[in-house]
């Protein structure tokens, strides 16, 4: 086999349609075009979700709600996940990077505890938020909660 040797399979290479080059060449006249209408026209470009006239899709369903773009999106932690974590690794305060630590939020996370469960342990807690069954929980235990 020799580089000056190569060529491609059979039939696997074609030339190019060379329209609009008279009718001898079979792609004169309309140009592959067809005849009136918007798509025979230059500068022709359908809009997005265009339907032929039906009416589309996006306008057929019914609309419902909005997105709050104000809103703020808190990671929940529960008081059980809190009493576990203070018991396996025998923690007395417990904030963002000791969670993060335990694979429980990410570091960009913002937290907030919630009053799942029962705390037994006197914990310091730093978090975002806490509700107030959570925030009672914590000094009935006679920790702290401290919001950053």
């Amino acid at each position: 086999m020799k580089l000056n040797t190569l060529q491609p399979a059979a039939g696997s290479v074609s030339s190019r349609k060379r329209i609009g080059r008279g009718p001898g060449s079979g792609m004169g006249g309309t140009s592959t075009r067809g005849h009136k209408g918007a798509k025979q026209r230059s500068g022709y470009s359908k809009k997005i979700g265009f339907e032929g006239g039906q009416m589309p899709l996006q306008r057929r369903l019914p609309k419902h709600g909005f997105k709050n773009i104000n809103r703020v999106e808190y990671k929940g932690i529960n008081l059980s996940v809190l009493e576990a974590l203070a018991q396996a690794k025998s923690l007395e305060k417990i904030g963002i990077a000791e969670l993060v630590a335990a694979g429980f939020i990410k570091k960009s996370a913002l937290v907030k505890i919630l009053g799942n469960g029962k705390l037994t342990a006197k914990l310091e807690v730093e978090a975002h938020a806490f509700s107030k069954k959570a925030e009672e929980a914590i000094t009935a235990a006679g920790g702290t909660a401290t919001k950053l």
